[in-house]
């Protein structure tokens, strides 16, 4: 939750330490240690968020996806289906239930790739399904839907019809997948000047079945006006 430089990280085989948080892989599970202070626009004094986040993976997926034709830019689903707990002391605050973990990583930045990109995962009775679509910024457009079958085996599914979505609070674009081209959202987690992931209802794999949604504006995101806003958003570090 904090841009650091450099020598503030530090990097092992199963360790990932940032400033005072650090990620640790212990075999089972991920375990993500957090100590930072948040940051709130127009206001100086910063809270203590500290405690420990487990995810321990249902569904396993040992293989990254290109997103171009170059494969400048990899997705990797690392788990599709998870259990997560989470024990918080500052705020104090926990509860349980199902995750999601996986990874993108790439040779260039992603507003160097990607103009927009929608993606959506749900959990069902056949595993989880995950659909990823955008346009790059050569103007090309991608899109996928895979299934994770409980014993992590992914196979490409038919792209289920678009259901478009309303634009969120900051007007950003959403849309998602669904079998008979309609979904509604319940509700936004997150809404940013160039990003938004929401709750939403939908179906997919002939199951009535609840996702989680977001949509990414990476146009918006390299914009001087958001790139000169974020320093005030997230805390930056020496």
């Amino acid at each position: 939750m904090t841009e650091r430089k450099r020598h503030n990280v530090k990097q092992s085989q199963d360790r990932l330490q940032i400033g005072a948080s650090a990620l640790r892989w212990t075999g089972e599970a991920l375990e993500i240690e957090i100590e930072e202070r948040d940051k709130r626009l127009f206001n100086p004094f910063r809270r203590r968020v500290s405690g420990t986040v487990r995810i321990t993976p249902e569904i396993v997926n040992p293989t990254a996806f290109a997103l171009d034709p170059a494969t400048k830019h990899r997705w990797h689903c690392l788990s599709p289906k998870a259990r997560i707990e989470v024990d918080m002391k500052a705020p104090d605050l926990s509860w349980s239930g199902s995750a999601y973990l996986d990874s993108n990583f790439g040779s260039e930045s992603l507003e160097e790739g990607f103009r927009i990109w929608h993606w959506s995962r749900a959990h069902s009775s056949k595993g989880a399904m995950v659909c990823y679509e955008g346009v790059r910024r050569d103007g090309s457009r991608f899109a996928s839907a895979l299934r994770f079958a409980p014993d992590g085996k992914a196979s490409a599914e038919a792209i289920p019809e678009l259901a478009h979505l309303p634009r969120s609070k900051w007007l950003v674009e959403r849309s998602t997948r669904s079998d008979n081209g309609a979904a509604s959202v319940v509700r936004t987690w997150e809404d940013t000047p160039f990003y938004s992931r929401s709750e939403i209802q939908t179906q997919l794999l002939g199951e009535n079945v609840v996702a989680v949604q977001e949509s990414l504006d990476l146009d918006r995101f390299k914009s001087p006006v958001v790139q000169f806003m974020l320093p005030y958003r997230m805390p930056r570090s020496g």
